[in-house]
């Protein structure tokens, strides 16, 4: 072989050598990624603690919360859970999911509803899975309600010319309608729907807030309260901060000294754009970041250390 050839397999040498090393760095970065990611959502999962979810905007269909709040219902290094709520409500089937996995963790563990700034609606839904709701003086809470809402355009489309004709199976197919106002049968349909899940609501109150079904029933007219007036309404149980939910746990036989761990969701950062890179190269592989993340406990880290019917509190002209 003469000495062009030789370089150029030299030249191709470097190359490929240039291309693994990069590979196996991207590939140790993306470990690194879904480390941190980990030890993140998971801090401190290897010493007794307090773990604290919050629950902060509007509520939706959080599977990734849904996941962690089931780590955490099964970590036995958890010995309670504080949830903090700041949110003005969501999707009425979003507070029903938290609900329930909340419940779930409760099983295992006490659980106390921390009410910040505010818990309305489904909102207010999610702090009744805790065994003790515990709220601000001036924390706002209540709004026991179920909303529909769809915009109508028809006025609109009359001023400039334009209409829509349609074709459907059955009358009440594709009600209610933006471009045409209901009809008294479509508004009967969606009435019907939404008294469904407003009774759901509201027996959830009465049998979580041990009132007689009538009195929730008298609190749940979409009103307000601070929190001063929800422990005499008996929406909460008592006025507090940390102390208030220390002395909770304590009289549960939990240790008043453990520290209160954050349990956040995980983090897909990294500087200078790594994180990124390294997640599109797991995804590029057919890996999925998240459950890489969620998988690492058994590759021993433990021992490492609004679509649809809504329930939410709305000020009136926003």
């Amino acid at each position: 072989m003469d000495q062009l050839g030789f370089a150029d397999r030299r030249s191709l040498r470097r190359k490929l050598g240039f291309w693994r090393l990069a590979t196996i760095l991207l590939i140790g970065l993306a470990a690194v990624a879904a480390f941190l990611a980990f030890s993140r959502a998971d801090a401190g999962v290897g010493r007794d603690h307090i773990a604290r979810v919050s629950i902060s905007g509007v509520i939706l269909d959080d599977r990734e919360l849904v996941e962690r709040l089931s780590r955490i219902a099964e970590t036995s290094s958890v010995k309670g859970l504080i949830v903090s709520i700041n949110s003005p409500g969501g999707s009425t089937f979003g507070g029903e999911v938290l609900y329930d996995a909340i419940r779930k963790v409760a099983e295992k563990k006490p659980v106390v509803s921390d009410v910040r700034t505010l818990a309305a609606s489904a909102g207010y839904m999610v702090a009744l899975a805790g065994d003790r709701i515990v709220a601000g003086d001036t924390s706002i809470t209540g709004s026991i309600g179920v909303l529909f809402q769809y915009p109508q355009v028809k006025t609109l489309m009359d001023k400039i010319g334009v209409s829509l004709e349609e074709i459907k199976s059955s009358p009440l197919k594709a009600e209610p309608n933006p471009f045409h106002p209901p009809s008294d049968a479509a508004k009967a349909v969606i009435q019907a729907m939404i008294d469904d899940s407003y009774n759901w609501f509201v027996d959830l109150v009465a049998e979580r807030r041990q009132l007689p079904r009538q009195e929730a029933l008298a609190l749940a007219d979409g009103r307000i309260f601070t929190g001063r007036q929800a422990v005499g309404m008996k929406l909460i149980d008592e006025l507090g901060g940390e102390p208030a939910l220390r002395a909770f746990f304590e009289s549960r036989k939990v240790a008043r000294d453990l520290p209160i761990v954050d349990w956040e969701p995980p983090s897909n950062s990294l500087p200078f754009g790594l994180g990124s890179l390294s997640l599109a190269l797991l995804q590029s592989l057919g890996l999925d970041p998240a459950r890489l993340a969620s998988s690492l406990p058994d590759l021993g880290a433990d021992k490492l250390f609004l679509d649809g019917l809504v329930s939410v509190w709305q000020v009136e002209g926003r």
